[in-house]
């Protein structure tokens, strides 16, 4: 055997040796042993580098320095999952869910892992990139790091898709996280403070042989193809080979993944809540910490059909274990002032250990929460984290009032600017209305504005956005695109090439599209998805200024609230001569002629249902032309859908209700032709 080969079998060995401890937990040779032939491999490697592989065992040491990490924008958005506590809460998604679709459906409940999310590409059986989940729309590169994690192969076994992402959790087993932490008590240093927060810490490390150090496990749970004529895993329409959520399961362990034996199907909602009820009792046997359980619909074209919302699929859902509860002390109530002026009261706690944390603070949300709870300083609360994330306060404990207490009184004034607090009916929070006057406000929207959603401002950071406030070299966003490299050297931690740094991520912002231009405004109740809806009805900043209430609420899914809000923006003469700053600077205030290309009004007005398999194009594709040439996309049949867009494979019930409103139903073939 000549040396490549011997380099090739050893490898291939290896290979096997792992797969069987780190994803079976079935060691077939001693730690010792496989030592003995990884140093081998590397060896063997070190004199004849030209046949050393690509993913080759010894790469999982680490060695790989990286101290910047790359955005990288997901090819496949990672959507968050809508969270549920309750029986109640899953029959509602339940009967929304039967709503939309035809047929039984089945569910697919998996265990939610509490790690740090991940998403893998595989291209040709070999790992691509790994990265984190950052916003859902981009994350950080950091492949070297999830290289030195045993249980993700950098080779796969057996058939697999030319090209896919795996999305999965990486998580630090108890076993591990303890022993972590005897070796950091050991030689003085503090100990981690639970297993999610260091598994997501260690993914950003610098040095990937730290992390190879570190016991991490990849689990994994989700299949998503970039090809939609690939006979594996989840394709667009569901048209060949793997038909549901639970099949994709089995074919990712068949690859080489690490995939949680837990997973079950159920028939019903009364199945899925047998197997919460266990798990809720089990889950403190696992060993891995978990914080719900994962419900899908199993069936891949029953997911196509139900699709997403704005920020989640609507054909899962999480159901959150009942949160932890602990008691501690109110020491006092301050008032954060955000962007838009809205005042947030803020419970002070004695710090309390809750759900593997340190709780030193929790929101109290708002003047009627305060009145609500009858909450005073003194008091001795009852905290719990909401979904094991967040801390808030649900209850006093009034046997252990003090007899001095006095009842909370809101604060009248900003306690930044000290302008009259304004509440109008029907809101519940109260604002300050010095918009332009009070300094955390003005801070506050430059940081949305340079914000990773919005304009994305590389080298430039919320601390330094209140220098350059507080140093008096900018009042506004546009005067960002003033700033100098000599202007902000000065400043505190500031050298030449990160002020170099940061005068050309301003300049680069120039290039941001129009729709998140519009979403870094900072135009009250105006998010992400209101953004874009109305960069694409107005296409220009000229025209939305221009618009009235009336206008406004006749686009899609905007209502009062949001127009008299944009309404008002552009009332204020400063934010108009800040708008036209921006236009004299190159910002993006208009869509670009590539997007404005393939848009039309032809079907301005117009509904459109779809509804099963197409041929020429994807459903996906077939909604975003809809919505392209001015149609509006319905999830179900009513008496105002203008068309039911008919595929193979089509419900019954679908049809049945169209037939009986009237509506419609058209062709794929019939809907291409009327956007010629």
């Amino acid at each position: 055997m000549d040396i490549q080969q011997q380099i090739k079998a050893l490898s291939e060995e290896l290979r096997k040796h792992n797969y069987n401890y780190y994803v079976l937990d079935n060691p077939t040779i001693s730690d010792y042993e496989f030592d003995i032939k990884l140093k081998q491999l590397q060896e063997l490697e070190a004199k004849h580098p030209e046949f050393a592989e690509a993913d080759s065992p010894t790469k999982r040491v680490g060695g790989e320095v990286t101290k910047n990490f790359e955005t990288v924008v997901h090819e496949h958005r990672m959507y968050s999952l809508d969270n549920s506590y309750s029986k109640e809460d899953l029959l509602d998604w339940e009967t929304r869910i039967k709503k939309m679709v035809d047929g039984e459906v089945q569910y697919t409940c998996e265990l939610k892992y509490d790690g740090a999310s991940i998403s893998l590409t595989y291209e040709n059986g070999r790992l691509l990139k790994a990265v984190t989940r950052g916003d859902g729309t981009q994350g950080d590169n950091v492949t070297a790091n999830i290289k030195t994690i045993k249980s993700v192969p950098l080779k796969l076994k057996g058939n697999y898709p030319a090209k896919f992402d795996i999305r999965g959790e990486i998580v630090l087993p108890f076993e591990g996280f303890n022993k972590m932490n005897e070796e950091r008590i050991e030689i003085g240093e503090e100990p981690y403070r639970n297993p999610r927060n260091t598994a997501s810490g260690s993914l950003k490390l610098q040095d990937s042989a730290e992390v190879a150090k570190r016991p991490l496990e990849c689990l994994l749970y989700s299949i998503i193809l970039y090809s939609n004529n690939s006979p594996f895993g989840r394709n667009a329409e569901g048209k060949e080979g793997l038909n549901t959520q639970f099949e994709s399961l089995e074919l990712a362990r068949q690859m080489g993944f690490k995939v949680p034996d837990a997973a079950k199907l159920a028939n019903s909602i009364d199945e899925v809540l047998e197997f919460i009820d266990y798990w809720d009792t089990h889950r403190h046997d696992l060993p891995y910490e978990t914080d719900g359980v994962v419900i899908k619909v199993n069936n891949l074209q029953q997911q196509e059909e139900l699709g997403y919302t704005a920020k989640a699929p609507r054909w899962a859902m999480a159901y959150k274990f009942k949160a932890e509860q602990v008691s501690t002390r109110l020491n006092e109530i301050t008032y954060q002032v955000g962007r838009t002026g809205a005042i947030t009261p803020v419970a002070n706690l004695e710090p309390v250990e809750l759900a593997g944390t340190t709780v030193k603070r929790a929101s109290l949300h708002n003047a009627d929460q305060i009145e609500k709870l009858d909450i005073r300083v003194g008091d001795e609360v009852f905290v719990e984290k909401g979904g094991e994330i967040i801390p808030k306060i649900i209850a006093v404990d009034f046997t252990k009032r003090p007899a001095d207490s006095q009842p909370t009184q809101y604060i009248t004034h900003c306690p930044d600017c000290d302008t009259e607090l304004v509440r109008t009916e029907g809101d519940a929070k109260h604002y300050c209305p010095n918009y332009n006057g009070c300094n955390v406000q003005v801070i506050g929207r430059i940081q949305h504005f340079i914000s990773r959603k919005a304009m994305d401002i590389e080298g430039l950071g919320g601390e330094t956005v209140a220098l350059l406030v507080n140093e008096g070299l900018i009042t506004n966003y546009s005067d960002l695109y003033e700033l100098t490299k000599e202007q902000v050297m000065p400043l505190e931690r500031m050298a030449e090439k990160s002020a170099e740094n940061l005068i050309n991520g301003i300049e680069a912002s120039k290039q941001i599209p129009f729709e998140r231009v519009l979403f870094a405004l900072g135009i009250r109740f105006v998010g992400e998805t209101v953004a874009k809806k109305l960069a694409k009805h107005y296409k220009n900043i000229d025209a939305l200024s221009q618009a009235t209430i009336i206008d406004l609420v006749t686009v899609d899914e905007i209502g009062n609230r949001i127009a008299e809000s944009v309404v008002d923006f552009f009332a204020s003469e400063e934010n108009r001569m800040i708008v036209d700053r921006l236009k004299s600077f190159g910002v993006q205030l208009a869509l670009s002629e590539d997007v404005l290309a393939n848009q039309t009004n032809k079907l301005q007005g117009q509904t459109f249902v779809v509804s099963g398999v197409f041929e020429t194009v994807s459903r996906t594709e077939l909604k975003k032309l809809i919505e392209d040439n001015g149609g509006k996309v319905s999830s179900s049949i009513s008496s105002k859908t203008s068309y039911l867009v008919a595929g193979d494979k089509m419900g019954p019930s679908k049809r049945t209700k169209a037939e009986t409103l009237n509506v419609p139903i058209i062709s794929e073939q019939d809907f291409l032709n009327m956007l010629i």
